[in-house]
């Protein structure tokens, strides 16, 4: 077993080892991928927030014998937030977002052995991981990572359905179905600051997903609205290893909404995936009974698939 450097930052790179493990995962123990560690996600969160946060993002990789990845943690330090619509925030906690091959279990002690080592003890930190992964969680616990209670009434659930039988998308008048790759990166990027507001990513971080080695501008739809306002986004990530397509984000202009967008937007992002060959589709959202997505993905057939839990080891301040 090898190891990279403790304190190496995330790479793309990286990024494309982090969704190689992932889809043997998924290929061998789909319902073990951390929320954070997902085909989409990975390459989400690099490709949005590499240009402002990746100096706050150290990693460490561990390899077999053979030179494959098998584990890897990527730790989120303290950060400055400037949002859309000019206020500013500190985060001062820390998160980590890990993944371990189910063959290799023996590595989640040496995963948490390595983000302590990085991380000072007088500040929080947490770990978002599956509530199915008996192992890890009672490994965790021995560190002092208990579930955060705060986190009992927000987690999230990952939904999944089959690409057989997909619905037509209809949309209001004057409002029509394109993609990312025909109405260009920045109106699409307008279509996710504008959902999401007042949102931390900036266009000109959003310009970061063209840097990523799995981002496709067809497999991204938006909606136009008749004054030519992107009102809707969703983009799609497929995984042709398993033929299956992951949603993240999908949201709606906050002057668009309760219009069926998101749907349609949906509907399309799956017809499009089913012809470029994935067979199942995933998406994650807020899975507690006052989310506001819930009736929209269960409307279109998906149902919950694994759900995550927060770990909390708060801080431990120092005696003066």
């Amino acid at each position: 077993m090898t190891t990279s450097d403790a304190h190496d930052l995330v790479t793309p790179e990286d990024v494309v080892l982090m969704q190689g493990l992932a889809q043997r995962i998924v290929a061998s123990h789909p319902k073990f991928i951390n929320p954070d560690a997902s085909f989409g996600e990975l390459a989400w969160i690099w490709g949005k927030g590499h240009l402002a946060w990746r100096s706050s993002w150290p990693k460490r990789l561990w390899f077999d014998a053979e030179g494959r990845l098998v584990a890897w943690g990527w730790a989120q330090l303290p950060f400055h937030v400037v949002r859309a619509d000019g206020t500013e925030k500190d985060v001062t906690d820390i998160s980590l977002a890990f993944q371990v091959h189910p063959d290799h279990q023996e590595l989640v002690d040496e995963v948490i052995a390595w983000f302590e080592s990085i991380t000072p003890t007088d500040v929080d930190r947490r770990v978002i991981m599956q509530s199915n992964d008996a192992f890890g969680l009672a490994r965790w616990a021995a560190y002092g990572y208990p579930p955060d209670p705060e986190a009992e009434n927000y987690w999230t659930r990952q939904n999944i359905r089959k690409l057989d039988d997909i619905d037509a998308p209809t949309l209001p008048e004057g409002y029509r179905l394109r993609t990312a790759a025909e109405v260009g990166h920045d109106a699409a990027a307008q279509a996710h600051v504008q959902a999401w507001w007042p949102s931390s990513t900036t266009v000109e971080m959003y310009q970061g997903l063209n840097g990523t080695a799995t981002y496709r501008p067809d497999l991204h739809v938006v909606v136009e609205a008749p004054d030519g306002t992107m009102a809707a986004s969703a983009i799609g990530w497929l995984d042709e290893l398993n033929r299956a397509v992951e949603f993240e984000p999908v949201g709606t202009h906050r002057e668009h909404r309760r219009l069926g967008l998101a749907q349609a937007a949906m509907l399309q992002g799956m017809l499009l995936a089913k012809q470029a060959g994935a067979v199942e589709a995933t998406v994650v959202c807020v899975g507690t009974p006052d989310s506001g997505a819930l009736p929209l993905y269960e409307g279109i057939g998906f149902q919950e698939y694994t759900r995550d839990v927060t770990l909390l080891k708060p801080a431990t301040k120092n005696a003066d």
